[in-house]
């Protein structure tokens, strides 16, 4: 089962993305936004583990978050176009955003994100 998180930064109480499919499994990391059109601007996939990711047979450019242990960004990679890798030593994770959306909430190295389920981003 796919687990729909929430993910915000709580410096500044500002969702970066609401709707966030966890592909903390070996197939749904393989999948990944593969076979997909577009993404929303509230869409978006976390990979984790996750230190790299490939754009091969995507439609669209996505915007690349890397993430370590402790979900604090370590590097933003903005519209990386289809047939495209990118890695990040040190990441654990790896949060992939519509092209644009990183830049438009505000996301930036060093900010610290949190992921949480979506009826307890909506009571806080």
């Amino acid at each position: 089962m796919t687990r729909t998180r929430v993910i915000s930064d709580p410096a500044t109480g500002a969702a970066v993305c609401e709707r966030c499919v966890v592909a903390d499994r070996p197939l749904l990391r393989m999948r990944g936004l593969l076979g997909r059109r577009d993404l929303h601007a509230d869409e978006g996939l976390l990979l984790r583990p996750a230190s790299s990711i490939h754009t091969h047979f995507m439609r669209f450019p996505i915007d690349v978050v890397f993430l370590d242990r402790e979900c604090r960004v370590v590097d933003v990679r903005s519209a990386v176009r289809p047939w495209r890798m990118a890695r990040k030593r040190g990441a654990k994770a790896v949060l992939e955003l519509r092209a644009g959306e990183a830049r438009r909430r505000g996301v930036e190295v060093g900010a610290v994100l949190r992921l949480a389920d979506v009826a307890e981003a909506r009571d806080a």
